[in-house]
């Protein structure tokens, strides 16, 4: 405990714990037990793990050595749901979380509890400033696992041959004509937001909630460019598929064309076509179950490879995070939101510029410069990840409210499909 300064807790911190907790809670709610427990890749994991993990966070990081009397609910638990914290202790083969049948759901939620009303007696009481760092950041990761319980049930979900839905009552597409092809790039299907270059700073200003990696605010010098006014929409990669995208070695980087041979990929994942009639229309499974693909959604669920295969075979090419952020400014004109009844990308407009998809960026995940990791295991939590992955930036459809701003810095390995992850192009200015 570095800082040992005592101040009463802002009431909102303790609200927002709790709207957090709920919210999880709520996005399980329509799934079964046997939901819960399936991995349906090394990269998924079980909605209850998402559900014990989070818990295990505020237990291992807050109570464990700041509410007095605090007793751990099971001490098997900090084995079975600690994430990547090698410094806090052994853990689980992630690749096998869907093994792990018990505890069930029922005890993981008896477990949820049991931290909650540790963390009211915390969060309610004379609180140290550098526990309301930690419970504050731990509200952010809870909503963070919150768009991963999305992502990976929508996984487990589609590999089921029957395609059943997360919530069935999702809404449906926009009118038929969603359905017809998008203006092909090149003819008038994008506006352009110029952007004039120079230095600029990037990075978060310090004011408010920011993750370590978003900082030190620093200066860099842009060339003059230009950013798409909207993300590449799913007519848009339709044209692309059309004109052989996934068969032209040339518009590919070497291990993204690699990748895409040795996974047979032919369209971004979740869209799918009748075995029986390959000319049948493309449908894409969604949180809501099978639809026909809308030309005018945001295409999502593409790797970083296809992002930039688009790109090349489209004229243009894909913007450097340091853009990204330059054109966002201050505000934060490109993200999506988790919107409950609906949990998919939508046509951009002007209340959701971004469409409800991250965006891939041509930026490798470094530390910017003068970068610090925390001290302590929570040190562990973005720096030593800055190898082999490559930036997103914006917010998605399964974002939480609150949780995305210019400076967010998402990332994941290049090859990655199952996020809400989609392209907006650049060009030079």
């Amino acid at each position: 405990m570095a800082d040992v300064t005592t101040t009463q807790a802002p009431p909102s911190l303790a609200t927002r714990y709790r709207e957090a907790r709920a919210l999880t809670e709520t996005l399980a709610g329509p799934l079964s037990a046997e939901d819960q427990t399936v991995q349906s890749m090394p990269d998924v994991s079980p909605t209850k793990w998402h559900r014990a993990h989070t818990s295990w966070f505020f237990e291992t990081f807050l109570l464990r050595d700041r509410l007095e009397g605090y007793r751990t609910f099971d001490d098997a638990y900090a084995f079975l749901f600690n994430s990547y914290y090698v410094s806090v202790g052994d853990r689980h083969t992630r690749a096998e979380r869907g093994l792990i049948s018990r505890p069930g759901i029922a005890e993981i939620a008896r477990y949820r509890a049991h931290v909650d009303e540790s963390m009211d007696r915390l969060l309610l009481g004379d609180l140290d400033a550098g526990a309301a760092t930690l419970a504050e950041l731990g509200i952010h990761h809870e909503q963070q696992h919150q768009e991963l319980l999305l992502m990976d049930i929508k996984h487990v979900l589609s590999r089921n041959p029957t395609r059943p839905a997360y919530q069935p009552f999702l809404a449906a597409p926009g009118p038929t004509g969603d359905a017809l092809p998008a203006t092909p790039p090149g003819t008038g299907g994008w506006g352009w937001s110029e952007h004039p270059g120079g230095i600029v700073e990037i990075g978060h200003d310090g004011e408010g909630f920011a993750f370590d990696n978003e900082l030190p605010r620093h200066p860099v010098l842009l060339r003059p460019f230009a950013l798409a006014d909207a993300p590449v929409s799913c007519g848009d990669w339709l044209a692309f598929m059309d004109d052989g995208g996934y068969t032209r070695p040339e518009l590919w980087l070497s291990e993204g064309w690699a990748a895409a041979q040795a996974s047979g990929w032919d369209a971004p994942l979740y869209w799918f076509r009748d075995l029986e009639d390959r000319a049948d229309a493309w449908q894409v499974f969604t949180l809501g179950g099978p639809r026909p693909v809308s030309a005018r959604e945001p295409v999502c669920h593409v790797s970083l490879y296809e992002a930039d295969a688009f790109a090349r075979w489209a004229g243009c090419r894909l913007p450097t995070e340091l853009e990204w952020e330059a054109a966002a400014g201050t505000g934060d004109p490109v993200a999506g939101h988790l919107e409950l009844d609906r949990l998919h990308p939508r046509p951009a407009g002007p209340d959701l510029p971004g469409g409800g998809v991250w965006q891939w960026t041509s930026s490798s995940y470094a530390p910017y410069p003068g970068f610090r990791t925390a001290p302590g295991a929570v040190g562990e939590y973005n720096g030593k990840f800055m190898v082999n992955q490559y930036v997103l930036r914006g917010g998605s459809c399964a974002t939480p409210a609150g949780h995305w701003r210019a400076t967010y810095r998402n990332f994941f390995p290049a090859s990655s499909r199952w996020a809400f992850a989609g392209v907006r192009v650049a060009r030079d200015g």
